[in-house]
């Protein structure tokens, strides 16, 4: 197996994270797995350790963007060949990292993306609002990178070394996973998406109610307007 790293960001999920983590290990026992603590004022951190994850500690809440980041950053010092990204919560199946590497080897992309919404078992019943602004993302997004998008904010995905690189420099702080695919295309990246399985969260409350899903789905768009008008990144030639 190559030298693999799980980024789980985390804020306030000391009743998640720990199962989470023991999860992921099931499915892949020789990974390893780094909890990014933004700034948790639960037990996050020590149930993240007691779990046998890494640890990465945060000195305050900086977001979900500076918190991937961060990871991003730890795993290309590491010299990790690939990165799997999952949400601290527990709400993606832990066998979907499964089939994220099975396609990152098999498809010769450089990241592949997890959509609850290409197959009908993926989804376990996004908010209508929420789908509905996940949908118009999609649709821009699509028509910007030239290929379908279905799920322009899955936390669940998979980058080989050269997209590793690239988002350690260059990562949205903001609105990270629609805004991450615009970077990664005018990086020169390949990607692709995959079925995936969502589970309901087993402790705890998104923090995405219907109004901040409107609120988000706006700034998002002109985020990814203001994007396109940047200098394109530059994806460094990956090591062997």
């Amino acid at each position: 197996m190559k030298h693999i790293l799980v980024i789980l960001p985390a804020y306030n999920e000391g009743l998640n994270i720990a199962r989470t983590v023991r999860d992921i290990r099931a499915q892949l026992p020789r990974v390893d797995v780094l909890v990014v603590n933004d700034g948790s004022m639960d037990d996050t951190a020590a149930e993240a350790r007691a779990a046998g994850a890494r640890l990465l500690e945060l000195p305050f809440n900086v977001g979900i963007g500076a918190a991937v980041q961060a990871g991003f950053q730890y795993a290309a010092a590491k010299d990790y060949h690939i990165v799997l990204r999952n949400d601290g919560d527990g709400q993606h199946a832990p066998e979907n990292n499964l089939e994220l590497l099975d396609r990152l080897e098999a498809h010769a992309v450089d990241v592949v993306i997890g959509s609850r919404f290409i197959s009908a078992r993926g989804d376990y019943g996004t908010p209508r609002l929420r789908r509905l602004g996940s949908g118009i993302l999609a649709r821009l997004l699509s028509a910007i990178i030239g290929q379908r998008v279905t799920d322009p904010t899955s936390g669940c995905s998979a980058y080989n070394r050269k997209a590793i690189q690239l988002l350690a420099r260059s990562y949205p702080h903001d609105y990270p996973e629609p805004e991450a695919i615009v970077i990664l295309h005018r990086g020169g990246l390949r990607q692709m998406e995959v079925p995936v399985k969502m589970i309901p969260r087993r402790h705890g409350q998104s923090s995405i109610t219907p109004v901040r899903s409107v609120y988000y789905m706006i700034k998002v768009i002109l985020a990814i307007l203001i994007n396109l008008l940047r200098r394109k990144p530059q994806a460094q030639p990956a090591r062997d």
